[in-house]
């Protein structure tokens, strides 16, 4: 299983959820998990509250990961997503299966689980924009990185 397919199932199980988990469903489970693993609860065993703090650290990631991809968050910035993918490519980035797209209006997208041969074929196309709307826009999942880098 590729690496980051690994992160996104690891992650499910996590917080006990599949893909169509919703956001309040994700809130509300990481609101659970985080009363249950908060660092503070363990101040008086320090093995217990380190323990705690990784575990709350990894609950924290798999949270703003799994909301960053939930359908209900792809929906509710659907009209941006089609406006930057309609938009020209600005310059793109393949690592680990993992493909980030910068377009000319400054938005930045990453997908997951793109297969090397997927990427080969689109750098080697005549148009690799009009590759990448036909074969890896709408096929793989994907999360707004500029979006990240506003809540940083």
């Amino acid at each position: 299983m590729p690496r980051i397919m690994k992160k996104i199932v690891d992650y499910r199980k996590l917080l006990n959820v599949n893909e169509a988990a919703e956001l309040q469903e994700l809130k509300s489970i990481y609101r659970s998990l985080m009363k249950t693993w908060h660092p503070d609860k363990f101040h008086d065993n320090e093995e217990a509250r380190l323990e705690a703090e990784d575990k709350s650290k990894t609950i924290i990631e798999a949270y703003h990961f799994l909301v960053s991809i939930a359908p209900e968050t792809r929906d509710q910035n659907l009209a941006e997503y089609e406006l930057s993918t309609a938009s020209a490519i600005v310059d793109f980035e393949f690592k680990s299966q993992t493909l980030k797209v910068y377009f000319g209006n400054n938005t930045a997208y990453e997908y997951f689980d793109v297969p090397k041969a997927a990427y080969i074929k689109m750098i080697n196309s005549d148009s690799p924009g009009r590759f990448a709307r036909r074969h890896i826009f709408t096929n793989y999942v994907y999360r707004s990185i500029s979006a990240l880098a506003e809540t940083a």
